[in-house]
């Protein structure tokens, strides 16, 4: 397994991270229902091979955000004994509501996993609903503390929202790493490209989630983008195009993949221990790709941020951005996952509904959107 260095961490971390977010369950109705034979094989067989960051969280595997997901207990157990693992998981911000509770949330989780030290510990999803109380509760220094009293190794958080947000969380305040959606698909959509060379500029490790958007670019990939791919590499997978892709940016560090069986654990090691730079038909492939992935974008936001603040409250580029996930690929789980981070990532007072039409953000926006269209259709779509 191919390891490189971390951010200022000084640690040499594999480039394929362990994500335990998809485990393989006996009961699909019961996301708590892990199937601990399966699951610890999996991961036995990544850990031999090398991998040696695991990544899990409070709610994982969980029927509900509020309680504490299976998986890290699963992790607790399956990697009983094991060294030289470096294990992450992260604080449920949401549930915060005071100093104590960060405390409160650290020291359970350092129960659940069987250990006194979690490596890497991530304020987790922060966003523009989460993040101004984590600012006024002190995060920063909570971790701060953690990590001077040896409880966590090192301080970093996860993130799904605007690169604005991104960049005052980032230059803000010292962090260790970061972790962040982006693939090929979201070269530009949340912290993106300009996030990533943000991040590495200021010395922070980068840890990448999403490699392949939860598996849609290897499930639903529209065909005429399959052929193209297909003609410039016909030994490579989907996968291969989708990890490839990260690993030739020198700035990222771990990619996690959430892998659901072993067929994926097998095909990941085989791409990260062949992974090396992308060649020019290979970048001109996915430029292509790109360019029909655009044709299929409604509205053609670009989150610059121009046309906030709404006067109604409304966040406009997050409600433009998952209205176009909406429509990238034609099924019907893409759409379901489209409605659902629209649901948990943009707050009741925020949402397209409460759209007056009043359109002054199409009067501040540099490319004349329809904004207040979209809206309208928004609101239908997410109510």
């Amino acid at each position: 397994m191919q390891k490189k260095l971390f951010g200022r961490t000084g640690l040499e971390l594999s480039i394929l991270g362990f994500g335990c977010m998809r485990l393989p369950v006996s009961d699909p109705r019961d996301p708590a229902a892990i199937d601990y034979p399966q699951a610890s094989a999996m991961l036995w067989r990544a850990v031999e091979a090398g991998v040696n960051y695991v990544d899990t969280a409070w709610p994982y595997h969980s029927a509900s955000r509020a309680a504490p997901g299976a998986s890290e207990t699963f992790v607790a157990q399956a990697l009983k004994g094991v060294e030289n693992i470096r294990l992450a998981t992260k604080l449920p911000t949401w549930l915060v509501e005071t100093r104590a509770d960060m405390h409160k949330y650290l020291d359970l989780q350092l129960k659940r996993l069987n250990t006194g030290r979690i490596d890497f510990y991530l304020a987790h999803n922060l966003n523009s609903m989460v993040w101004p109380k984590m600012k006024e509760l002190k995060v920063r220094e909570f971790l701060a503390e953690a990590a001077s009293d040896g409880r966590i190794g090192w301080a970093g958080f996860s993130f799904h929202d605007s690169y604005a947000l991104f960049e005052e969380i980032v230059t803000g305040y010292d962090w260790d790493f970061a972790q962040i959606q982006y693939n090929y698909l979201d070269e530009h959509y949340q912290a993106g490209r300009r996030g990533v060379e943000l991040a590495a500029g200021k010395g922070l490790g980068l840890i990448v989630m999403e490699p392949l958007r939860g598996g849609f670019l290897i499930r639903h990939m529209p065909e005429d983008m399959r052929k193209i791919l297909a003609a410039a590499r016909p030994d490579w997978s989907l996968a291969d195009w989708g990890l490839r892709w990260l690993w030739n940016q020198p700035e990222l560090g771990v990619v996690l993949s959430g892998m659901s069986e072993m067929s994926q654990v097998t095909e990941n090691l085989a791409i990260a221990a062949a992974a090396g730079p992308l060649g020019g038909e290979e970048i001109a492939a996915l430029a292509r790709v790109g360019d029909l992935f655009k044709q299929r974008i409604k509205v053609g936001c670009t989150a610059c941020g121009y046309c906030l603040p709404c006067p109604h409250g409304v966040a406009i580029p997050k409600i433009l951005g998952y209205y176009n996930d909406y429509h990238l690929m034609d099924a019907e789980e893409v759409r379901e996952r489209a409605k659902f981070f629209a649901k948990v990532q943009i707050a009741p007072d925020e949402g397209a509904r409460h759209c007056a039409q009043c359109r002054e953000c199409e009067e501040k926006c540099p490319q004349r959107l329809p904004v207040s269209e979209a809206m309208a259709l928004a609101a239908r779509l997410f109510s």
